[in-house]
């Protein structure tokens, strides 16, 4: 029960991540980290960030080469 919860935790976690990573691709905008004072914990949201930036481009990826998605121009 716990361990599904955690899973479930850390899963939304990545979504959120990835979804933050969408942003800053599609905008520009992303979470000005800089602003974190303690160096550690700076460190810990840039790697969380970089996590989901791994996740999206590698479904973006997956999209371009899939045939169930198509271009909207």
């Amino acid at each position: 029960m716990v361990l599904g919860r955690l899973f479930h935790w850390g899963f939304d976690a990545m979504a959120i991540s990835a979804l933050l990573a969408g942003v800053k691709k599609t905008t520009g905008f992303s979470p000005a980290t800089e602003m974190i004072p303690d160096s550690s914990v700076r460190s810990i949201a840039n790697g969380y960030l970089g996590a989901g930036e791994t996740i999206f481009n590698l479904v973006s990826g997956q999209a371009v080469t899939s045939q169930y998605f198509k271009r909207n121009l």
